[in-house]
């Protein structure tokens, strides 16, 4: 009988396709390799979901020949609904296997994105340390090394860092990708670590720095206010003792002679 062949090619088909995408163990050591296996998966889910004509055509004929089968004839009903709950549940399986590879790679750009972001900040970071090595030692130039360093802190958002170690680790966890992220993850804490730790150091010299001009500059300005009021007092000294021993006019203004 040709719908009893159909039948069992229709199980012996989905049998087949289940151990080669749904039951095969994939190991995605590379980028290439995840996003390989997301297209096949997705061309394996679309041919799937393309054979609900057939099924449906073969769901028809069989409903047909049950209706006019005699009573006491081979019944196929059972074998019918064992394909059509088995079709629906391999339907069910490729999507969310798309679904999930969908969301790993999704996960692995977001990945690759905040990276991108944090090495772009941290490379300004470097920038501005470096451009603070020989800063002038005067108030105005410090400050705006100091001003411009700090900047840069200002504007790095503080949850960049968490979201890498989420996403990496979720990923890690889940075997993908794990030896190409532990190395990226590695490479990006060793120099965060280091260039931030350097941007504070220079960040607390320049304040160290700073403090100390300007209590100079205090310090300078009280002596010269000092200095200002002493060159005053002086010069109101000298000026009352020379009027003092200025000589008098006149025949009055004679020396009177010493004893």
């Amino acid at each position: 009988m040709n719908l009893k062949k159909d039948v069992a090619e229709m199980r012996e088909w989905m049998i087949q396709v289940d151990e080669e995408f749904l039951m095969r163990d994939f190991e995605y050591k590379s980028p290439e390799e995840l996003e390989e296996a997301l297209q096949e998966m997705k061309r394996a889910k679309d041919d799937v979901l393309q054979k609900e004509v057939r099924v449906k055509i073969l769901k028809d004929n069989i409903n047909v020949l049950i209706s006019k089968m005699p009573p006491g004839g081979p019944d196929l009903s059972p074998e019918l609904t064992e394909v059509l709950h088995n079709y629906q549940k391999l339907c069910d399986r490729f999507k969310s296997k798309c679904h999930t590879l969908e969301e790993v790679w999704s996960c692995w750009i977001e990945l690759l994105q905040y990276l991108d972001v944090e090495s772009g900040w941290l490379k300004t970071l470097e920038e501005k340390v470096q451009a603070t090595e020989n800063v002038p030692e005067n108030t105005e130039s410090i400050s705006e090394a100091l001003e411009s360093l700090e900047s840069v802190s200002l504007r790095h958002p503080g949850d960049n860092r968490t979201q890498i170690r989420e996403l990496g680790q979720t990923l890690i966890d889940g075997g993908i990708l794990d030896e190409i992220i532990s190395e990226k993850l590695e490479n990006f804490n060793l120099r965060y670590e280091d260039l931030t730790q350097l941007a504070a150091a220079r960040q607390m010299s320049l304040e160290q720095k700073l403090g100390t001009l300007r209590e100079n500059e205090t310090a300078l300005h009280t002596l010269q206010t000092s200095l200002t009021q002493l060159d005053q007092t002086l010069t109101s000294y000298l000026t009352d003792r020379i009027d003092a021993f200025q000589l008098p006019t006149g025949s009055s203004g004679k020396l009177a002679p010493r004893s």
